[in-house]
């Protein structure tokens, strides 16, 4: 093989260990960043990773808000109308949360069963519902409205 078809051959494949390199990097970054969307069910069956970032959602049960006196610490319960899951969040609420309404909770679920929020999204208008939550609400045959089962 000819000096300069050697050189060329080298470089090629230093171009292509680089490139490779750079993918897997970036692959990598990526794959730790992702928020996975579950469910109250998938949450409750053991679905959802623990200590990972996932993102919650459902609506919020009436009556399940409970306000620390002392502190931001907020509890509240998610509900697809089929099963709940607790959520602790330490922070201002956006304004439009509230009990019946549709959220999504981005945290960590912890070994007890409880996603620790550390940023709660609600819904901004009357008609809107995030559409992980529009989703498994109509895959569970229940309304955001009612709360019952469809016809």
């Amino acid at each position: 093989m000819n000096p300069q078809r050697k050189k060329r051959l080298l470089l090629i494949l230093a171009l292509l260990v680089g490139v490779a390199v750079a993918l897997g990097l970036a692959l990598s970054a990526l794959q730790q960043n992702i928020n996975l969307f579950y469910t109250p069910t998938q949450i409750a069956n053991g679905e959802a990773p623990l200590d990972t970032r996932i993102r919650a959602g459902g609506m919020v049960e009436q009556g399940s808000v409970k306000r620390s006196a002392d502190s931001l610490d907020v509890r509240f319960v998610v509900t697809d109308f089929n099963k709940s899951v607790p959520i602790t969040y330490r922070g201002i609420l956006p304004d439009l949360f509230r009990e019946g309404q549709g959220i999504v909770a981005l945290g960590k679920l912890n070994a007890d069963g409880v996603v620790v929020a550390d940023e709660v999204l609600a819904k901004h208008d009357e008609k809107y519902m995030p559409p992980e939550v529009t989703k498994a609400l109509k895959d569970s045959g229940k309304t955001a409205a009612s709360g019952e089962a469809r016809p």
